[in-house]
């Protein structure tokens, strides 16, 4: 994937706005644990940053998928990780099914709200005993006359404490557990939604997260994206969109930790020389950056077989994975060059080291990521090579 110059003014204008909307406010919102998404997310439309890659007809700005990455890589300069996780829900998990098979009248009154910042949507997958083993769900949503009506829970839900609606992923009928699954959408006021608690984590503190329980919730069928029983294959889609954005957005946030651990190793002395002179120490952050870099290629490979048309959840997947691990490697490595003021809770360093430790938990673990790879190599035990 070339950046064009196009791509380069797009990342120049989102930084821009970081740097003015969202930086000088992130310790107060990591203290809060929680961000104003309404307020953000308006502003963040008002700027098309919310529908790059999606329908001009429905406010976005048409362009290819290449954008959205180079955005999300943009927005790696986030001095948090929960604010651009919650962006990336907006954007890249909760909204490209509706946007590629929702019909009109679901994507004018829920996908063109999205675009504009005037809605805050989440993604309704994970349960509490279904989180990776996305076909274990137990959520249903049973017909009754034009409407569904759904019970269940959904847990580990971004944006959910601050969402107008949820692309919710129920089972719609008694057929095998990959065939019987639709994606739906369902406003989260409507009545037997209720938020049971907001769950802390350990980082992503400026995120809300959320469980949720539907105690027969009614929604018209009408908002069913796209034929009914193909909501597993289009969830699936959803998440190599939802894994490349991940693994863009990791690569800048690791950047800058290896580059402010430079600087810092430039000022720090231990017996009686810097820190950064140390052979072993430049050779590490040389290495460091050099697997991010093997990262950054991998995420622009998979775009352009993925904007070519082509099935790229293998490279996804193998790009979700690598993010994952190097999102534990770089900041424990880094944090360890910063000594005792490493381990203070106020370092960049050690914020990103609690942030991204979920990189290899959320939207597929890594074992999950591995037993793709696997099943794409033909390597799968039990499975006949071919």
């Amino acid at each position: 994937m070339q950046l064009t110059h196009e791509h380069n003014e797009l990342q120049r204008n989102v930084k821009r706005f970081i740097d003015k909307e969202i930086n000088p406010f992130v310790d107060e919102w990591e203290e809060a644990e929680i961000f104003p998404a309404k307020e953000l997310f308006k502003k963040m439309g008002d700027q098309g940053f919310l529908g790059v890659s999606k329908p001009v007809e429905y406010g976005g700005l048409g362009l290819d998928y290449s954008y959205s990455l180079a955005m999300a890589e943009a927005l790696g300069d986030i001095r948090c990780g929960g604010v651009p996780m919650a962006i990336g829900v907006q954007t890249d998990m909760a909204t490209p099914a509706l946007a590629r098979f929702g019909s009109h009248e679901l994507r004018k009154e829920f996908l063109a709200p999205a675009i504009s910042g005037d809605a805050v949507a989440c993604v309704g997958v994970s349960e509490a005993g279904a989180g990776s083993d996305v076909a274990a769900i137990k959520t249903t949503a049973r017909k009754d006359g034009d409407d569904y009506v759904i019970n269940g829970s959904k847990m580990w839900i971004t944006n959910s404490l601050q969402a107008d609606w949820i692309c919710l992923l129920a089972n719609t009928s008694d057929d095998s557990r990959y065939r019987n699954k639709s994606l739906i959408i369902v406003p989260m006021k409507t009545k037997g939604v209720s938020i049971a608690k907001k769950i802390k984590k350990i980082g992503m503190n400026s995120s809300d997260t959320g469980l949720l329980y539907f105690d027969d919730v009614r929604v018209p069928q009408r908002n069913r994206i796209g034929e009914e029983g193909q909501g597993f294959m289009y969830q699936m889609l959803q998440f190599q969109e939802e894994r490349m954005w991940g693994a863009a957005n990791a690569t800048q946030g690791m950047m800058n930790c290896i580059d402010m651990t430079i600087d810092y190793a430039r000022e720090r002395k231990v017996f009686d020389m810097r820190l950064i002179d140390n052979q072993w120490v430049h050779f590490k952050l040389a290495e460091l950056k050099t697997e991010v870099e093997c990262l950054r290629a991998l995420v622009n490979r998979a775009c352009e077989l993925y904007i070519a048309g082509q099935d790229v959840t293998e490279l996804a997947s193998m790009a979700k994975l690598k993010a994952g691990r190097l999102a534990r490697t770089v900041p424990d490595t880094c944090l360890q060059f910063w000594g005792g003021m490493g381990y203070t809770w106020e370092n960049p360093v050690s914020r990103f080291f609690r942030d991204g430790r979920l990189t290899s938990i959320g939207g597929g673990a890594d074992e999950v990521m591995l037993g793709i790879i696997c099943k794409y190599m033909n390597i799968l035990p039990g499975k006949k090579n071919v």
